[in-house]
């Protein structure tokens, strides 16, 4: 499975979003230092585990879900997450 499929469906079982939409950055930061030590991703989610959360506690339930990537495989994740009412 790739790491992007691995996000995905660790995102999808913890977050349950209405809307998931990952996109792989990692060649735009070629030869970036941080870039042998992992990918760089944006995540733009949709979900109501947001509702009534401010955004860092957002951002930390995202981390939470990749906890084990973001340890492997995951340099950078840009977030992007909104409520259904957000959208």
């Amino acid at each position: 499975m790739s790491l992007l499929a691995e996000i995905e469906t660790r995102l999808r079982d913890r977050l349950a979003p209405r809307e998931l939409v990952l996109r792989d950055d990692s060649a735009l930061h070629a030869g970036h230092a941080g870039a042998r030590e992992g990918g760089h991703y944006h995540a733009f989610i949709v979900s109501e585990r947001f509702r009534n959360l401010p955004r860092v506690a957002r951002h930390r339930l995202v981390y939470e879900a990749l906890a084990e990537l973001m340890k492997r495989g995951i340099h950078a994740l840009a977030i992007d997450a909104r409520t259904p009412e957000e959208r």
